[in-house]
């Protein structure tokens, strides 16, 4: 029996009839076994978009057995329904790149499940704006990039910094970068970069108790419930399209000091399960949210 390989293909495009039959199909005829299969169609709402978004894992024989080949495969299909379609190689781990400052609960999980296998990637660097956690870097082999950015640093040396880290991206050929409570505001210029490969952590359930101390916001107006957001980074700070949240409750008893303490349990499980879906190529932006595809 020829050797096989895995790949999932991800597309999203207008709504029409005949997009699963075209897509399994063609699989089919080129001597591909669909091992998974979902879709959505956001049609139902008032605010619907009108696309419809599609996940294959398969796995396809030797001769077909490289992402190349396959687009080609799917250029007639992908040109008759407008779609954006991509096709990931299953063999190839997607190459991450952690950012942080000084709260390390986030990145200290991360690097857990990345070393015991819950995450199946590649950690090639670690950046922070401050030296605090070079010797964890340290101790799981990273290298760990400090580049600092003083406070009141000027708008043109924050934009070198970034150069900086933009220049790391390519040289590491990273695939997606992590702010793991890294507490700097980007750049438009950063985060048109980083466009659809970024996730932030925020300490709190979206829409609710933007920018500093949310915990401390969410215990003066005594919430009941506090959580963290998982988003995708864009210029419009904690504003990117929403891959993940949970919640912990939380009651009149608790300091803030202990909403956060509970916060951060809960932001690096939201944290960790983002990561897993964008890797596992789960997630299809629509407009401002998102769909994963679970």
């Amino acid at each position: 029996m020829p050797s096989q390989r895995q790949f999932v293909l991800s597309l999203s495009c207008r709504d029409a009839k005949g997009i699963v039959y075209a897509v399994s199909g063609l699989l089919y005829q080129a001597g591909c076994n669909i091992i998974d299969s979902q879709q959505f169609g956001d049609v139902q709402s008032d605010d619907a978009t009108g696309l419809f978004f599609m996940r294959v894992h398969f796995e396809a024989p030797v001769h077909l057995s490289d992402r190349q080949t396959l687009e080609r495969l799917f250029v007639s299909v992908r040109d008759q329904f407008e779609m954006r379609l991509q096709i990931h190689d299953l063999a190839r781990k997607p190459r991450l790149l952690l950012m942080v400052s000084k709260h390390g609960h986030c990145l200290n999980d991360l690097l857990f499940r990345w070393r015991s296998g819950q995450l199946d990637l590649d950690i090639p660097a670690i950046v922070s704006n401050h030296p605090d956690f070079a010797e964890l870097a340290a101790s799981y082999g990273i290298p760990f990039h400090h580049l600092p950015l003083p406070t009141g640093s000027s708008a043109e040396a924050k934009r070198a910094q970034e150069q900086q880290i933009e220049a790391l991206i390519d040289a590491e050929a990273i695939d997606l970068v992590v702010l793991a409570r890294y507490m700097q505001i980007l750049s438009p210029e950063f985060c048109k970069f980083l466009a659809g490969r970024a996730i932030n952590i925020h300490h709190s359930f979206l829409p609710s108790f933007k920018g500093a101390k949310p915990y401390y916001q969410a215990h003066e107006r005594g919430v009941k419930l506090i959580g963290a957001t998982a988003h995708y980074v864009t210029a419009d700070l904690d504003e990117g399209p929403i891959i993940e949240q949970d919640v912990e409750r939380v009651d009149h008893t608790l300091s803030p000091e202990d909403f956060t303490a509970v916060g951060r349990d809960v932001e690096c499980v939201v944290l960790a399960r983002a990561v897993r879906w964008h890797i596992e190529h789960r997630v299809l932006l629509n407009g401002r949210k998102t769909v994963v595809l679970r």
